[in-house]
């Protein structure tokens, strides 16, 4: 097997952003009640800058899938404001990758915690998806 984090660094990062819509919303997508920014939204966030920092750097056939979350979501962002996330690698161990992860409005920080990835070979994965497909039946 090649070394499939042989590009990967600490201190690569990437970020993603949304102006937050209705769509975006606790009761829009069943967390809560109050309509500002989902903390499952925030989330998706978090895990596409943590996508979009390492995008492009792995092998053909090598991908990242999310293994753990820590997050906390501890300000609340209405509709009609930008929400941003940012994440970074902060540790590399074999085939896993830890991110820090941070998150604001345009007004103040809104989230933080950590993420981690494993990097897989896509057409294993996808066999062991089948297998468990056809075991259900």
């Amino acid at each position: 097997m090649p070394n499939v984090t042989e590009r990967l660094r600490v201190g690569l990062a990437g970020q993603a952003e949304v102006i937050v819509a209705e769509q975006h919303t606790a009761p829009h997508v069943g967390s809560g009640h109050v309509h500002v920014l989902a903390t499952p939204v925030m989330v998706n966030l978090m895990e596409a800058a943590a996508l979009q920092a390492v995008d492009g750097l792995l092998p053909e056939g090598f991908q990242t899938v999310g293994t753990r979350l820590d997050i906390r979501h501890f300000a609340a962002t209405p509709v009609g404001l930008r929400a941003s996330a940012r994440a970074e690698v902060v540790a590399i161990d074999g085939r896993t990758l830890t991110f820090r992860l941070t998150a604001e409005d345009e007004c103040e920080p809104i989230g933080d915690g950590t993420h981690e990835r494993i990097v897989i070979n896509v057409a294993r994965f996808d066999q062991r998806v089948q297998v468990k497909l056809t075991a259900r039946s």
